[in-house]
């Protein structure tokens, strides 16, 4: 009679999946900072109590979670799901992983398509599960909604404190002046000596080229600290009403435009929204009148003019050899009290 054996099964093997944690916060303020701490330690410990469970990476960004193209951990994370590194993506909430109604269930609809099941946490929401994308679309646009009208909240707040001239816009530092410690303007000597120099070759009739030419000859930086100077810097420099003493905000204000990506531009507040000065509110480098005076020469100088059948370039551009009425920086301007 042959010999029998009995043959042991072998214990199964576990089908591990590999686990991808996404953690988000909006800026490296040090309450966001703990807050991110926070969900890393939460899914470090949490991931390895389920027995199938391999955490394979953690992905970090510090941005706003509006847009996919500006957070690169992101992209990574989307990038190894792609090449099946990732079977679960696991994050604390919807608005952590997107604000985007439609980007964020466009990114699901990606994901579910290579077999990843994406887990939000908070909302207890698995995409695995088929009635979980209409529930997130709804939670979202909830979410989405909230966010608009704390965005709301804020830009009212920040308007309040313009209209009181508490606003901590009107303190904002630039190139002539540094902050002392009670957060106030004050003069940078050296840098106010700078652009007293630029205001008056150009009152002289020196032409923006012709200042550029003249401050790299004489190895003087620009406001961000380089070496070549651009004439929309100088430009900029000669139409900074802040240099009189005086601060206007709100003249520029965003917007969000799809075409077909949501794009974030800034456009010029033609009237769309008040604007406010803060009259003598550091002290000045330039005076009044010289600032105007610049403001009219440049109106002077400029090759558009304004016609019936709309704005056209002269014929003629303005050149430093033809000027023969240029005025000059006043003599009270080029030393005011410091």
């Amino acid at each position: 009679m042959p010999k029998i054996t009995r043959i042991e099964p072998k214990p199964e093997l576990p089908q591990w999946r590999c686990v991808g944690v996404y953690c988000r916060v909006s800026s490296s303020l040090a309450p966001q900072l703990a807050s991110l701490a926070n969900q890393v330690s939460y899914f470090t410990k949490m991931v390895p109590r389920q027995p199938t469970w391999r955490l394979t990476d953690i992905y970090i960004d510090i941005k706003s979670g509006e847009t996919t193209s500006a957070r690169s951990e992101f992209s990574r994370l989307l990038d190894d799901c792609r090449n099946g590194l990732l079977d679960i993506v696991i994050t604390k909430s919807i608005s952590r992983f997107s604000r985007d109604t439609e980007e964020l269930l466009s990114v699901i609809r990606e994901l579910r398509s290579y077999g990843v099941e994406v887990i939000f946490e908070q909302e207890m929401l698995s995409t695995a599960d088929n009635s979980s994308e209409l529930m997130i679309s709804v939670i979202e646009a909830i979410a989405q909604a909230e966010n608009e009208s704390r965005s709301q909240n804020v830009r009212w707040g920040i308007v309040q404190k313009a209209k009181e001239g508490t606003a901590a816009l009107y303190k904002r530092r630039c190139y002539g002046y540094f902050t002392d410690r009670d957060g106030n303007l004050q003069i940078n000597k050296k840098e106010a000596k700078v652009i007293r120099s630029i205001f008056g070759m150009y009152l002289a009739g020196q032409s923006l080229l012709g200042i550029i030419r003249q401050l790299e000859a004489d190895t003087i930086k620009t406001p961000t600290g380089k070496d070549k100077w651009s004439k929309r810097a100088l430009d900029h420099l000669l139409s900074n009403r802040k240099y009189t003493g005086d601060v206007e905000i709100f003249k520029t204000y965003t917007v969000k435009e799809y075409s077909p990506i949501k794009v974030v531009k800034t456009k010029k507040n033609k009237g769309e929204f008040d604007r406010y000065v803060a009259i003598a509110s550091h002290p000045a480098i330039i005076s009044k009148t010289d600032f105007a005076a610049v403001q009219d020469e440049k109106a002077r100088r400029t090759n558009v003019e304004i016609t019936e059948d709309g704005a056209k370039r002269k014929s003629t551009r303005y050149s430093v050899k033809r000027d023969v009425s240029a005025p000059v920086l006043c003599e009270t301007a080029a030393t005011p009290r410091e």
